[in-house]
């Protein structure tokens, strides 16, 4: 007895059925594949963001809540801010190297756009940035914007040309040359321009600093505390807190893609059990001619097997797919709360092996029942059936 081609006959005599199943397991994997790489992405796009910040810790406002400290590492604008004079009162500590931002939103080219209030020359020396084309800033009041790479390719604007900014007409100067940051997709102008714009006088968002030694940050922290109340947080516990929201997500996102699959798996064992019911005089011939409990066990075994490996396939193939489409609604509909967090697809070889995996395993696991059905079937008891 050939067990293989004994099976692919039994898998496609009913070809609407052998569709429909394959389709089940394949969307259950879609789902899997689909928001689970969503949201690791979210995850790793989160982190590297962080570690572009190129600061030792963050000064922010007293009160701010974690929403806002996730908008500071993916280079959003905050709702709360603190006065200038703060940052002047910060830079009497020693051996700590202090910039300040006030971040706004505005739109260019009709996109949702970030500007950055930044002193020019500190800022420059403390990001260590080099220009890809144009000039910097030359002096700390000068109308005038600098963009990162990723903003002047994506508002195709030119070195020359000029943005309008709360009705007043600035010129691109300068695009900054690569960061892998989240300065690469920021407009960036003097401070005291965009207080002025904005109507913040006086104000700011947040500060980067550095430190010469990191073995004295808790000591350089203190020192901040007793000049200011504000809030003070490393990068790691900065992203720490940012990442616990993010996995919040991750877990709904675990949550929604295990109903798919436990539907899925039902898919299968309605199939092969309805397969037992129609083959039981089939199973009873085998039975008579020698057939051993066994070998009918692993047909019908290998049947969900097979169909666990071809839905598998198929989904982390649709699953990629469809996350092209779905990352831009989810975007847009339910990540206003996780400010500049975007749900992208990002293609992980992990991901795929582990899916194909998952999809073998529950579809063996669905098929054990009806197999065992199957293979108890007494010669006599299948024959009677008619």
């Amino acid at each position: 007895m050939n067990i293989l081609k004994l099976v692919a006959r039994n898998l496609f005599r009913k070809k609407g059925r052998f569709v429909f199943t394959l389709l089940g397991i394949s969307i259950g994997m879609a789902s899997f594949v689909a928001l689970l790489s969503m949201g690791e992405n979210m995850q790793s796009v989160v982190k590297a963001q962080a570690e572009s910040l190129g600061a030792s810790f963050m000064i922010m406002p007293e009160n701010i809540c974690i929403y806002n400290q996730m908008a500071i590492v993916t280079g959003e604008t905050i709702s709360e801010s603190m006065e200038y004079k703060v940052f002047e009162d910060l830079t009497a500590v020693n051996d700590v190297t202090i910039i300040p931002h006030l971040t706004q939103k505005t739109s260019i080219k009709d996109k949702p756009s970030v500007v950055a209030g930044i002193l020019p020359r500190e800022t420059y020396a403390f990001k260590v940035w080099e220009m890809n084309e144009g000039v910097f800033f030359e002096s700390d009041d000068q109308n005038a914007v600098v963009v990162g790479i990723d903003f002047a390719e994506t508002r195709n604007l030119r070195v020359g040309e000029t943005v309008t900014v709360k009705g007043e007409q600035l010129p691109v100067i300068g695009i900054l040359a690569k960061t892998q940051g989240n300065d690469d997709m920021t407009m960036f102008a003097p401070l005291t321009v965009v207080q002025r714009l904005f109507n913040k006088d006086g104000y700011i968002s947040y500060m980067s600093a550095r430190v010469k030694d990191m073995s004295k940050i808790e000591a350089y922290e203190d020192a901040i505390l007793k000049i200011a109340n504000v809030q003070v947080a490393t990068n790691d516990k900065l992203l720490e807190s940012v990442l616990s929201i993010i996995g919040s997500v991750n877990s709904t996102l675990r949550l929604i893609a295990g109903v798919a699959l436990i539907a899925a798996a039902f898919g299968i064992i309605n199939t092969m059990m309805t397969a037992v019911y129609e083959r039981r005089r089939e199973i009873g011939i085998l039975c008579a001619l020698g057939g051993r409990a066994g070998t009918i066990f692993k047909v019908f075994l290998i049947e969900s097997g097979v169909y666990g490996l071809l839905g598998g396939c198929v989904g982390v193939v649709a699953g990629y797919v469809v996350s092209v489409f779905a990352a831009p609604i989810i975007n847009r509909e339910g990540l206003d709360m996780l400010k500049g967090v975007s749900a992208e697809a990002s293609i992980d070889i992990k991901l795929v092996l582990t899916a194909v995996i998952v999809s073998f395993v529950i579809s063996i696991l669905s098929g054990l029942y009806p197999a065992l059905k199957a293979s108890k079937l007494t010669p006599v008891e299948a024959v009677s059936y008619g």
